[in-house]
C-alpha cells in the first residue's frame, strides 16, 4: 500500500490554486501582426530606418516634381485617337463580347504595336465601375500617373548643354488643351521646359499630352508648390522673370531680356497675371496687335513670345 502512494505521489498533476492559468495560456492571442510591426523582424528593422530617413529629409524635397495622379480615358474615339498621338498607357481594357468594329480593331493594333500596354478582357459591370458610368463603349485606356520634374533642374539642363534657360512659367491657366499647346511651342523653340502650379492648374492630363502632338515626351513639366517663390528662386540664379501683361511697360520686340536666361510667364485668359506674380516679375510686356483683339490664349501667346527670344538667340 505504501508502494502504491509512492507510486501516486510521483504522478504530476494541477496545481492547487492554479485558477486555470494553464488553461489561459492555451488560449489564442488574436492573428500575427505583419512582420513589418514585430519587433525584431528584419523588415521591422527596414521599415524603422526608412521612416527615419524620411523625418530627417529636408522638407522641401518633398513637395518638389512628384507625380500626378493616373486617368482613364473612356470611349471607342477618345481611346484610339490617345493612342494615335502617343498618350502613355499602361492598360487597354475591353469588355467581354463586345462588337469588333474598325475602332476597336485599331485600338488593339496599336497598343499592341507600341508594346508595354497590357490587354484586359472585363465585364461590362466591371468597366461601368471603373469609369462611374460613364459611356465607355467598351474601351477605357489607363493612363499612368505623369512624372513631373524640379523647377530647379530645368534650368540646370540647360546649363548643363551651355545654353540660356528658356522656360515658360503658367499662372492660372486651367485649360489642359492650352498646357499642351505650349509645351508643343516650348519644344519647337528650343526651350527647357514648363512650369506649373500645383493647385488650381491644368497638369498634365491625356488632353494635355494629345495637343502637345508628342512633344511632351521631349520637353519636361515641372509642378511648383508655390509659383512665386519659384520664380523668386529662378531670379537668385540670375534669370530674367518676363510677364506677359495686356498694359505692360515693354513691348515683345524691344525687351532685350529675352536673348538671356529668361522664364517667360503666362496669366490666364481672362484674369492674367496674379498680383504677387506681377509684382515679382523683372519686366511686363506686351504683344502689340493691331487687329484690336483684346488678348490671346496661353498657347497662342507663348509662342509669340518664345518666337522673339528664338529669334534673339539664333
Amino acid at each position: 500500500m505504501a508502494a502504491n502512494n509512492r507510486r501516486m505521489s510521483g504522478k504530476k498533476g494541477a496545481q492547487v490554486g492554479s485558477g486555470g492559468q494553464r488553461r489561459r495560456g492555451l488560449e489564442g492571442k488574436g492573428p500575427t501582426p505583419p512582420a513589418e510591426m514585430r519587433k525584431g523582424h528584419k523588415k521591422n528593422r527596414v521599415a524603422g530606418a526608412k521612416a527615419k530617413q524620411a523625418a530627417r529629409r529636408p522638407a522641401t524635397l518633398k513637395s518638389r516634381g512628384g507625380k500626378g495622379t493616373s486617368e482613364m480615358v473612356v470611349g471607342r474615339n477618345s481611346v484610339v485617337e490617345a493612342l494615335r498621338e502617343g498618350v502613355p498607357a499602361s492598360m487597354l481594357y475591353v469588355q467581354q463580347f463586345i462588337d469588333n468594329d474598325e475602332r476597336v480593331r485599331e485600338a488593339l493594333q496599336l497598343a499592341g504595336e507600341r508594346g508595354g500596354i497590357h490587354l484586359m478582357e472585363a465585364p461590362r459591370p466591371e468597366l461601368d465601375r471603373m469609369t462611374n458610368g460613364l459611356n465607355h463603349q467598351g474601351l477605357v485606356l489607363q493612363v499612368p500617373p505623369y512624372e513631373y520634374a524640379h523647377t530647379e533642374d530645368l534650368a540646370a539642363a540647360a546649363y548643363d548643354q551651355g545654353q540660356d534657360p528658356l522656360i515658360v512659367a503658367l499662372d492660372g491657366v486651367t485649360d489642359p488643351r492650352n498646357l499642351g499647346a505650349v509645351v508643343r511651342s516650348v519644344s519647337a523653340f528650343g526651350g527647357h521646359g514648363v512650369v506649373v502650379p500645383e493647385r488650381r492648374a491644368a497638369g498634365m492630363t491625356a488632353g494635355a499630352w494629345k495637343t502637345s502632338a508628342g512633344a511632351a515626351a521631349r520637353t519636361p513639366v515641372a509642378r511648383a508648390t508655390n509659383l512665386t517663390r519659384a520664380l523668386e528662386g529662378y531670379k537668385k540664379a540670375g534669370i530674367a522673370i518676363v510677364g506677359l501683361a495686356a498694359d505692360g511697360e515693354h513691348t515683345v520686340g524691344d525687351l532685350e531680356a529675352l536673348g538671356g536666361p529668361v522664364v517667360i510667364v503666362v496669366g490666364s485668359e481672362g484674369k492674367g497675371l496674379s498680383r504677387l506674380v506681377g509684382e515679382t516679375c523683372d519686366y511686363r510686356v506686351r504683344i502689340p496687335m493691331p487687329g484690336g483683339t483684346e488678348s490671346l490664349n496661353a498657347g497662342v501667346a507663348a509662342g509669340v513670345v518664345l518666337y522673339e527670344a528664338a529669334r534673339r538667340r539664333s
